[in-house]
């Protein structure tokens, strides 16, 4: 049955969901709903027809999850991550991103994605640069530097020099504790 449920009205339970959501086609923003637009300080119709990279850091990061998604929504037809995201003042904040494309041969095509807000469990705490941001959300994913190496391209030594500089800027003695603190739970 493709016919919509008698007295359901979908677009309502799209802008007024308490996640941000937002349709997307390669990667452009189609359409978002009340709760994205809050959580990144913009205005619905600011966000309609702009491109995603608006809401990352920096352009690198912004082609670099590109080329990670790509993949990973061939191999299981849906992406998930955390990851450090920019307001529109500025500000920076860990989030919550999970997606899949409405076509799985067209990874980047027409998609739904959510994003959720994870500053108040994870609050960005240290100057961190965009690669170091990258590395950190690949260590709260649980991967070691030899997978992370493999993921972005970099040798397992070029890794563990950012653990390292992530590790002293958070004051983490072990890579344990720097995970805890990365995900926001202090020792």
């Amino acid at each position: 049955m493709n016919s919509p449920l008698p007295g359901i009205d979908f677009e309502t339970i799209f802008m007024e969901a308490p996640v941000g959501m937002c349709v997307s086609e390669n990667r452009v923003i189609l359409a978002a709903n009340i709760a994205l637009a809050a959580m990144f300080g913009y205005h619905r119709v600011e966000l309609a027809g702009k491109s995603f990279s608006m809401l990352y850091p920096t352009q690198d990061e912004f082609k670099r999850t590109g080329d990670r998604i790509i993949p990973i929504m061939n191999a299981k037809g849906r992406y998930s991550d955390e990851r450090i995201m920019l307001r529109g003042s500025g500000e920076l904040f860990w989030c919550h991103v999970t997606g899949h494309a409405l076509n799985p041969h067209e990874p980047l095509g027409r998609g739904i994605w959510t994003f959720e807000d994870v500053s108040e469990k994870r609050p960005v705490t240290a100057e961190l640069t965009a690669r170091e941001r990258e590395i950190a959300a690949l260590l709260v994913e649980g991967k070691t530097s030899k997978v992370i190496a493999r993921d972005v391209n970099l040798s397992p030594r070029t890794v563990e020099m950012h653990r390292a500089r992530l590790m002293k800027k958070f004051s983490a003695a072990t890579s344990s504790e720097l995970v805890h603190k990365l995900v926001g739970v202090h020792l």
